[in-house]
């Protein structure tokens, strides 16, 4: 390979006759050569069909699944599947299509030929990464919530088994037996091997204590190395120069350094050329290099593989991409990379020879709106005008809008990450409730954390002091992305309450306990948007549990909604479960009167909380009127 660095070129063909021919082949059942490659071995947002001549990506914003024709670029169908779709994987020697359907709680499967969904299988809660067997007799599946790895027949479409296998798993590769998985938790990095046999955990390859968000594990041709892109969280350091950091972690999987993990920095892997939240990676057929994709910063980096369990890559090449590429293939021949911008919403092929482009395809419209799409690039990114180091981005610790998991030192004390589902009618904002506005948030861009140039022109008024909104664009924008992220419902109430919820939902109305007097409304939550100098706080009893804080002891009510993923729990994020926020950090009964409950009492509103919520909270809050806040 030749050292190419930024590119812009295009190219693009079509030979609608081969296309054609292609699908009347698909389509008269005829049987294509599978194949062990390791990028159809690993989790990705975007496959390449074994045969080269097909390549489809999830599209998280439209809720469809696009098929595009190789080399040509062109565009054949478009497949509606639901709530924010994420991995999808071709079945080997067929023209099937999986994908998992992460907000309906479905994977689906779709007849590439007849370009439509052929099966749709019902699981209990977020489907994230999808790889078949090599003898496509079944395909794997991870559960994120509540950590489950799913073997799904290919014969019928039933769940087989049903596999415990860690806490929020995404990262997912099968090695080129069939016989191991390879599963990885997305808040922890930590990379488990399971049996395909029984599900049977092999081993546990534990990371660093701040390793995070590791979305996906790629397998080396010969299954001597996984690949997993993830960051570090140093939540102690509140500079943006000292908190997050991009790693591609290299895991060798047999031999004398067998279980060794070595993490690769990617600020400093091309110089002083800093990146941003590392997304996905593959690797070569002939294994000798790995690409990776960076969706804070834009860029692909490509490292040569050493193999020499010390160093591991060498960097050997860099481009700059489009907005938020989220996934990175190699095709079987080795000719060409595939990057999927998810923002532009596009699939760019390159040279792996040259690094110029091959051929592009737009794979859906998009569906978001310009300002909606405008605040979403602008939250995604780690450059200016939001950040001057090119380390973090506001995803560093929201992304999709969730939490990281993480609870932060911040300048005013210990503070938990919370997800963003619910925000537009739950205003003000943070633990303190010391921004009424999202707007608020261009303190954070100017301040320490991310050093950026900012997005407001001129003076910026004090947080709670008069109003900034209508004064961006880029602001606006960015809010109204920010309260656009809508909650789901929770898998423990698909069915209803189930009859100890239902006694925990008396207990909690009840005026024993008083937990509705503050968590109140369809939001379970007294928070609303209102005038500053109306802004409700409770003192819960907590704000002396860290010597750090300077704004204690009232905070703000946060939604209970979406509670049964969000842990820890409290400001100080020190409650790792629910019932310990009932018990350990309560007795002074202070966050309700509890500790005159029994243990079954307690666990009947843990359950109730834990099925929060059990309808959509919108159509209740608008009927009662309540404010909501959509920039």
């Amino acid at each position: 390979m030749t050292h190419w660095t930024l590119v812009s070129s295009f190219i693009g063909q079509t030979h609608y006759s081969f296309i054609r021919a292609l699908i009347l082949t698909l389509a008269c059942g005829l049987v294509l050569a599978p194949s062990a490659r390791a990028d159809n071995r690993s989790n990705s947002l975007l496959a390449i069909h074994d045969s080269g001549t097909l390549a489809a990506c999830s599209n998280r914003d439209s809720g469809t699944v696009t098929i595009v024709s190789l080399p040509e670029f062109r565009k054949l169908a478009e497949v509606p599947v639901g709530l924010h779709p994420e991995g999808v994987a071709w079945i080997p020697g067929t023209g099937l299509l999986v994908c998992c359907v992460y907000g309906d709680d479905s994977v689906v499967v779709i007849d590439s030929s007849e370009q439509k969904i052929v099966q749709r299988v019902e699981v209990f809660d977020e489907p994230y990464a999808v790889v078949p067997h090599p003898n496509a007799k079944t395909v794997y599946v991870t559960l994120e919530y509540p950590g489950q790895v799913l073997a799904i027949s290919t014969e019928d479409w039933t769940i087989k088994s049903t596999w415990p296998a860690g806490k929020m798993l995404r990262g997912l590769a099968i090695s080129r037996n069939g016989e191991s998985l390879f599963v990885t938790e997305y808040l922890t990095a930590n990379l488990k091997e399971l049996s395909t046999q029984d599900g049977k955990l092999l081993r546990t390859v534990e990371a660093a204590s701040t390793d995070n968000l590791c979305r996906q594990v790629t397998l080396s041709p010969d299954d001597r190395k996984a690949y997993v892109t993830h960051i570090r969280s140093r939540v102690n350091a509140i500079q943006g120069t000292g908190s997050i950091f991009p790693y591609v972690g290299v895991v060798t999987l047999n031999g004398e350094k067998n279980g060794q993990r070595i993490r690769v920095p990617m600020d400093s892997f091309r110089g002083a050329r800093v990146t941003a939240n590392p997304w996905e990676c593959a690797v070569s057929g002939d294994g000798q290099r790995v690409y990776v994709v960076f969706s804070g910063t834009n860029d692909l980096f490509v490292g040569k593989v050493r193999g020499d369990d010390y160093v591991e890559l060498d960097y050997e090449a860099a481009l700059r991409l489009g907005n938020n590429p989220r996934a990175v293939r190699v095709t079987p021949d080795d000719a060409m990379f595939i990057v999927y911008n998810a923002l532009d919403f596009e699939l760019v092929g390159y040279s792996t020879k040259s690094g110029e482009i091959a051929g592009r395809c737009t794979v859906t419209e998009n569906p978001l709106g310009e300002e909606v799409l405008l605040g979403k690039k602008l939250f995604y990114s780690a450059l200016q005008p939001l950040s001057s180091r090119n380390w973090i981005s506001c995803s560093s610790c929201h992304p999709d809008g969730d939490s990281d998991g993480r609870t932060w030192q911040q300048p005013e004390g210990l503070r938990q990450t919370q997800p963003m589902t619910g925000l537009a009618f739950t205003h003000p904002v943070h633990w303190s409730a010391d921004r009424d506005e999202v707007q608020d948030f261009e303190h954070t861009i100017r301040g320490p954390l991310m050093q950026g140039q900012g997005l407001l022109k001129g003076q910026l008024p004090e947080a709670l002091a008069d109003p900034i909104s209508g004064r961006s664009e880029m602001l606006d924008a960015l809010a109204a992305y920010t309260n656009s992220h809508q909650f789901t419902l929770s898998p423990h109430s698909k069915n209803g309450l189930s009859e100890s919820a239902v006694r925990g939902q008396k207990l909690f109305l009840s005026d024993r306990t008083g937990c509705a007097k503050c968590h109140s409304g369809p939001f379970y939550a007294d928070s609303q948007p209102m005038p500053t100098d109306q802004i409700v706080r409770h003192n819960v009893g907590t704000g002396n549990d860290d010597p750090s804080e300077k704004m204690a002891p009232e905070y703000d009510t946060p939604t209970l909604l979406g509670l049964y993923r969000s842990a820890p729990y409290l400001h100080h994020g020190k409650a790792a479960t629910l019932k310990e926020v009932l018990t350990t950090w309560n007795k002074s009964d202070q966050h309700g009167r509890t500790s005159d409950l029994s243990e079954s009492e307690i666990n009947d509103l843990v359950e109730f909380m834990n099925a929060l919520p059990f309808e959509d909270p919108v159509p209740a809050a608008e009927a009662a009127g309540l404010k909501k806040v959509v920039k």
